[in-house]
């Protein structure tokens, strides 16, 4: 029983959006609190960074398939998904920081 994990990656993304979604209004520290939230219930190191990168790389491939696919033309597509994957990891920073010492806690 001793060895039983005790969180799981899914579970580690919806908190961290959650709380990311309700303290929007602190910038930088929002993304921190949800980051270590968001590791602890990822039950470990490594599931906790890859529950903060999973998220953003999913988001910017389906902006990059939407944007092709709505405006017919794959370069506009292109730079227009290349442009929000950067906004949506400059979020990443201190969410990526929380998740680390999140996962270092549990």
């Amino acid at each position: 029983m001793a060895n039983q994990k005790k969180g799981s990656i899914l579970s580690g993304i919806f908190w961290m959006f959650l709380i990311s979604i309700l303290l929007f209004w602190l910038p930088g520290f929002g993304p921190l609190i949800a980051g270590i939230v968001g590791g602890k219930k990822a039950g470990g190191l490594i599931n906790a960074i890859i529950a903060v990168f999973l998220p953003a790389i999913i988001l910017g491939i389906m902006l990059f398939v939407f944007g092709s696919a709505l405006t017919s033309a794959p370069i506009i597509g292109f730079v227009a998904g290349a442009g929000s994957f950067i906004l949506v990891i400059s979020n990443v920073g201190p969410l990526l920081i929380g998740a680390i010492i999140g996962g270092i806690l549990d």
